[in-house]
């Protein structure tokens, strides 16, 4: 392994060194997020670490992030749905203030998360919730990892 996954994901994705990868999508890959306090969260990387902005693909490029970003967001969808009979909806979201490749978060949302934040963007949870040992991502999550890995495999095999 080439030093620190964190350092370089796109490029420890393609080296097949990425443990977070859950598949190898048209335009990226599709990765469990390091953080689970809502359980299934995703994110969708692109590909090529030099894509900085969705404008910087050419249309069909374009197309195929947004598609993959789609069924990214069905499969934790379904997967949530089934695990936690509390599931709500999936928010989907291009951002890119902090990472400079392109990438798409998938936040499953749920009805019991605390009435303040139910309705708010996931960025508002407190501090602790991105750096708790008891919400980074292990093993506990095998089971949702799981899950989203099978959903993605039967919409890319019905496609």
């Amino acid at each position: 392994m080439t030093g620190d996954w964190r350092t370089d994901r796109i490029g420890a994705a393609l080296r097949g060194e990425n443990p977070t990868v859950l598949r190898r999508l048209e335009a990226g890959f599709a990765v469990i997020g390091d953080v689970q306090f809502l359980p299934g969260y995703s994110v969708l990387l692109v590909d090529d670490p030099a894509v900085r902005r969705l404008s910087d693909l050419p249309r069909a490029g374009r197309l195929a992030f947004l598609s993959d970003m789609d069924r990214l967001g069905e499969a934790v969808e379904r997967a949530c749905r089934r695990l936690d009979p509390e599931f709500r909806r999936v928010n989907l979201e291009i951002l890119g203030n902090t990472d400079p490749f392109l990438h798409a978060h998938v936040w499953p949302r749920y009805a019991w998360e605390p009435a303040e934040l139910a309705g708010k963007p996931v960025w508002l949870y407190p501090p602790g919730r991105w750096s708790e040992e008891r919400f980074r991502l292990g093993p506990r999550h095998d089971a949702v990892r799981q899950a989203i890995s099978d959903e993605l495999d039967r919409l890319y095999a019905t496609s």
